[in-house]
C-alpha cells in the first residue's frame, strides 16, 4: 500500500526561522525548512504540552518557548531539560511549489 502524502501549504509559507503550524487528521503538527530540508514534528512540546507553533528555530532545532526544551527536527529527540521524551516525527517533502506531509498512520 502505497503512502498518501497530504498537501497542506505552499513552500513559500515555510521558512528557517519561523515554523508553520497545520493540522492533519486532526493532529497539529509544525513544519519547519532547515536549510534545503524540511521537516515535521508534533506541535507540542513533550514537557508540557506547550505548542511549538511561532517557537525558534536554531541548529536544526525547535526552541520549546515556554521552558526552552529543544528538539532536534531530524529526529525527534528531545535534546535538553526540561523536556526528556522525544517528539513525533513525520514525513514530509516538497513538490511542484507544495508542501506534502505524510499521512499519519
Amino acid at each position: 500500500m502505497s503512502a498518501r502524502w497530504i498537501d497542506v501549504a505552499g513552500s513559500e509559507a515555510v521558512s528557517d526561522t519561523t515554523p508553520l503550524g497545520v493540522e492533519i487528521e486532526g493532529l497539529a503538527v509544525v513544519v519547519v525548512r532547515c536549510g534545503t530540508q524540511l521537516y515535521a514534528v508534533e506541535d507540542r512540546c513533550t514537557h508540557d504540552g506547550e505548542s511549538l507553533t511561532g517557537a525558534a528555530v536554531e541548529d536544526c532545532q525547535i526552541i520549546c518557548p515556554r521552558h526552552g526544551a529543544r528538539f532536534c527536527l531530524r529526529t525527534g529527540e528531545a535534546l535538553t531539560p526540561p523536556a526528556y521524551e522525544p517528539v513525533r516525527t513525520f514525513a514530509v517533502r516538497e513538490e511542484n511549489g507544495r508542501v506534502l506531509l505524510e499521512e499519519p498512520p
